[in-house]
């Protein structure tokens, strides 16, 4: 009689994950019918950001050092930025992109992880490898794990959309101009209001991210305690604890941009 369970927790966990992919996509064929200026972004946007080979001044470690101190994870947000501090200078809408910028290749380097581990069987260490296989995880741990490496590579997407949306907020390197990033430093009405919907999208995919990790963390608990407990889902749900909290920075220097 309590053979039924299993499946009903893993349905839940499929019905979750396909609600948050459903608004992934919605979200993705939003941008997709963005305008080309917001094209160029997310392509500029789609790479982690090349660190500074010069030490920052005093007054953008400074002001490094007080918007991380707003984050829940104030350490960690100095030390991964600091290497971009002389790009950033003392530009939030620049911060928070970068921020995002980290996050996303942070995920990224995480799906590759999982479908990694997924290559070589799953890496159940309590189980014992086929004949001539290189690995050997539980069909419910080989499932959740699936599921990770898609809902993490979905999640590195909204943060660089997120990244995209906020460098809108930055001058326009090419020609000098800006296209909402005079309403962070007090411009027009219609500027701030522009400026205001693409913090708002920024917070939105941040959000999207987070929940798109803790599907994962979540699907491998559901998928049972020998799942959670084998080295693949140990080093899996240490690994999106750790992505976690460089999403959880960025969305927290997001809300900080004043506009």
């Amino acid at each position: 009689m309590a053979a039924p369970q299993p499946r009903a927790a893993l349905t839940i966990h499929h019905l979750r994950r396909h609600l948050v992919l459903i608004v992934f996509s919605v979200a993705a064929a939003a941008t997709r019918g963005a305008s080309t200026s917001a094209s160029t972004h997310t392509t500029a946007a789609s790479s982690a950001p090349s660190a500074a080979t010069e030490s920052p001044s005093p007054a953008a470690a400074s002001f490094l050092r007080a918007r991380c101190a707003t984050t829940l994870y104030p350490a960690l947000c100095y030390d991964s930025l600091l290497p971009y501090a002389s790009e950033v200078q003392e530009n939030p809408a620049r911060l928070a992109r970068v921020a995002a910028d980290v996050a996303a290749a942070r995920l990224r380097a995480l799906s590759a992880r999982v479908n990694d581990i997924l290559r070589h069987g799953g890496g159940g260490a309590e189980t014992a490898p086929a004949e001539g296989e290189g690995g050997g995880g539980r069909p419910s741990e080989i499932a959740a794990l699936r599921d990770c490496a898609s809902t993490i590579s979905a999640a590195a997407s909204l943060a660089r959309q997120s990244s995209a949306e906020l460098t809108k907020l930055e001058p326009d390197a090419a020609a000098g101009t800006t296209s909402s990033s005079s309403s962070v430093a007090g411009g027009g009405m219609s500027s701030s209001r522009q400026a205001r919907w693409e913090v708002s999208n920024a917070k939105t995919w941040l959000s999207a991210a987070m929940a798109n990790e803790g599907t994962c963390a979540d699907g491998l608990v559901e998928a049972g305690a020998a799942a959670a407990s084998s080295s693949a889902g140990k080093e899996v749900t240490a690994g999106v604890a750790a992505v976690k909290q460089y999403t959880s920075n960025a969305l927290a220097l997001v809300n900080g941009i004043p506009v």
